[in-house]
């Protein structure tokens, strides 16, 4: 069984890189999930928050989670007009 040894966001390649004791490695492309999924700047925003403060809670998010459903429910966004 390998086991996740780190995680951390590549500022160079807007990638969340993580490195497993085996010594394979997955990159997430930071960019293209954002386009993908987040609807919103507010949405944007959460997923910005938890790559520069939590990675590896991003990781699992988008590797293991349900990201549309996180998402949506942890961002309210309220139209003015």
């Amino acid at each position: 069984m390998k086991t996740l040894i780190s995680c951390e966001f590549n500022l160079d390649t807007a990638c969340v890189e993580l490195m497993y004791t085996d010594g394979s490695m997955i990159s997430i492309d930071c960019t293209a999930v954002e386009n993908e999924i987040a609807d919103n700047l507010y949405q944007r925003s959460e997923l910005d928050y938890l790559v520069y403060n939590d990675p590896r809670a991003y990781a699992d998010l988008i590797l293991n989670g349900d990201a549309e459903t996180y998402l949506k429910s942890v961002t309210e966004y309220i139209s003015l007009d």
